[in-house]
């Protein structure tokens, strides 16, 4: 595991070289406010959209998750961790006015940068109604 890579995979990478082309900034593995040890893939903070892409095997994905039959076990158990771990992660964030997008490492990069662009463009759209009232 210790050779698994937990940060800038090459679904990571992809994305976020299109929303930078796209001229969006953004902050890489930011710390999950108020809890330790855990991180937002990509996060844009201003407008509090956090980006997290799950890897299938790690996260539990509907569609390409296998189960190991070695030590079968453990295993099932690391990986329900896992997931709860997420399910936790994503109600903290929400609960502190972030908006949380989840994607799985498969989806395309271009579908998922898109969808993030449009988030955030909404949020500042939001926040700059917000301000002029």
């Amino acid at each position: 595991m210790s050779r698994q890579a937990s940060k800038d995979t090459a679904a990571e990478l992809a994305v976020r070289r299109l929303l930078h082309a796209a001229g969006l900034r953004y902050r890489v593995e930011y710390p999950v406010p108020g809890i330790a040890r855990r991180r937002i893939d990509v996060a844009f903070t201003s407008v509090k959209v956090a980006v997290l892409i799950d890897g299938c095997f790690w996260h539990g994905c509907p569609e390409h998750a296998t189960q190991p039959k070695s030590n079968a076990d453990w295993w099932r158990q690391k990986l329900d961790r896992n997931m709860a771990r997420d399910a936790e992660t994503t109600e903290h964030l929400i609960a502190a006015g972030w908006e949380v997008l989840r994607f799985w490492e498969h989806e395309t990069a271009e579908g998922v940068a898109v969808a993030v662009a449009a988030t955030v463009k909404r949020r500042r759209a939001q926040q700059t109604r917000g301000t002029n009232r």
